[in-house]
């Protein structure tokens, strides 16, 4: 079918967890030989890997009507370069949206839910039936946007990092990480499990867990209970929130500055004290990161651009 326009949309697709147990094994039957041998249900995987294939499929088809359609998987994000213009659709979960989001500036987002009985989606609004509506109004700019702020972490060594949920600042393995960390006019030597940096979109996810834990620990030794909001922030809060995980108090280290608020006014520096396995990685993905080693400073804060999700 010819396309009615030249405009390039870019959908954006992943690996099932089929597609990664075939590449890990070389073949389907013995994909399936390892899950049964370990008792696993192997239909549940390949239902899986039918229905989002044939959200793909249908999605193509439908969106091949409206322009030049180019097929990008995920693991190609970080190489790829988007085009001003471009409509990008997403064949989800919702943490493929986040991680197509920090890739981009004011391309309008599209979340398609490949399997609403089993995804929540909350970055997923659509499904593929409503592509063929959806696309013509994204052409005539007459459709809703979601505004979701970014976080932005600028190193000395020149490299810069986004996020769209939110950063680990840290030790790659389990030892303990040791920077100095200023907020403001306040500055302290820390020795911690990591510092994690959380955006709006981000504070429903791994900040949320910060607190639950904080708030379970605070009312134990207080008797009383603490409220904790459920979304701490919207999705464009021109702010971001700092966590300490797990801060050691010691002879040549401090504990006294554990959370707080960064704005474009007041970042966050953290400067590494590790001589070495120190990282920077957003949004969960440990692959995507930067080194962080000793000497290096980190400045963070709200990145210039935004994401733009594309609403109901």
């Amino acid at each position: 079918m010819s396309s009615l326009t030249e405009n390039k949309i870019i959908l954006i697709v992943r690996k099932t967890r089929l597609d990664e147990l075939i590449n890990r094994f070389n073949t389907l039957s013995q994909a399936r030989f390892y899950l049964e041998h370990l008792g696993a249900d192997f239909s549940s995987y390949q239902q899986e890997d039918t229905v989002y294939k044939q959200a793909v499929q249908v999605a193509q088809k439908i969106l091949a009507h409206f322009g030049r359609v180019q097929i990008l998987d995920r693991q190609f994000l970080p190489n790829f370069v988007f085009g001003d213009h471009d409509i990008v659709v997403v064949i989800g979960q919702d943490g493929l949206v986040a991680n197509v989001l920090k890739y981009l500036d004011q391309q309008p987002v599209v979340g398609v839910n490949p399997d609403p009985k089993h995804l929540e989606g909350v970055l997923l609004p659509f499904y593929v039936t409503d592509l063929q509506a959806l696309i013509p109004r994204i052409f005539n700019q007459n459709h809703a946007i979601n505004k979701i702020s970014i976080a932005q972490a600028q190193l000395t060594t020149g490299h810069v990092l986004y996020g769209v949920n939110d950063f680990f600042i840290g030790a790659k393995s389990h030892v303990s990480a040791r920077y100095q960390l200023q907020i403001g006019d306040r500055s302290e030597t820390q020795s911690s499990s990591g510092v994690i940096v959380s955006t709006g979109l981000g504070s429903t996810g791994w900040l949320k867990s910060i607190l639950a834990g904080a708030r379970g620990i605070s009312a134990a030794l207080s008797g009383q209970e603490v409220n904790i909001p459920a979304q701490m922030m919207p999705w464009n809060a021109d702010y971001l929130y700092f966590s300490v995980r797990e801060p050691w108090p010691s002879k040549s280290s401090s504990a006294e500055i554990t959370f707080g608020k960064i704005t474009r006014d007041q970042p966050l520096q953290i400067h590494s004290q590790m001589p070495e396995n120190g990282v920077i990685f957003s949004d969960g993905i440990e692959q995507d990161f930067v080194e962080f080693q000793a000497g290096t400073l980190a400045t963070i804060t709200l990145a210039d651009k935004q994401g733009h999700l594309v609403g109901r």
